[in-house]
C-alpha cells in the first residue's frame, strides 16, 4: 500500500515524518552499532537472570529474620512516642480542692 501510494502519488502526502504513511528513515551504521549492543546487553541479562543465586529452599523465607527485627524496631519507636498511661483520678484531682459538703 505504501509503495504504491508513493509510486502512484509522487510523494508523501502531508509530513513527510509523521502519520501513517510516513518516509521510511535511512538506517545508518551507528543506529545498527547501538541496536546490537542493545541486543548483546539483553542477552546478558537473560542470561543472569536465567541462573538465580540462590535455590527455592533458601529463597523461602530467607529474609524473616531479618523483617521480624525490622517490625520489632518499628513497634518499639511507634510505643516510644506513646503517652504516659493516666488515671482518671490524675484528671479529677483539681476538683477535690475542698470537699466541705460531705463533712
Amino acid at each position: 500500500m505504501f509503495l504504491t501510494l508513493c509510486l502512484l502519488r509522487k510523494g508523501i502526502p502531508g509530513k513527510q515524518w509523521i502519520g501513517k504513511y510516513r518516509r521510511p528513515p535511512k538506517i545508518t551504521w551507528q543506529m545498527k552499532s547501538k541496536m546490537v549492543g542493545h541486543l548483546e546487553r539483553e542477552a546478558e541479562n537473560e542470561y543472569w537472570i536465567s541462573r538465580p543465586y540462590m535455590t527455592r529452599e533458601q529463597v523461602h523465607s530467607h529474609a524473616a529474620e531479618r523483617r521480624a527485627q525490622n517490625w520489632l524496631k518499628i513497634k518499639e519507636a511507634r510505643f516510644a512516642k506513646f503517652p504516659e498511661h493516666k488515671r482518671i483520678t490524675d484528671h479529677q484531682n483539681h476538683l477535690r480542692i475542698t470537699q466541705n459538703w460531705s463533712s
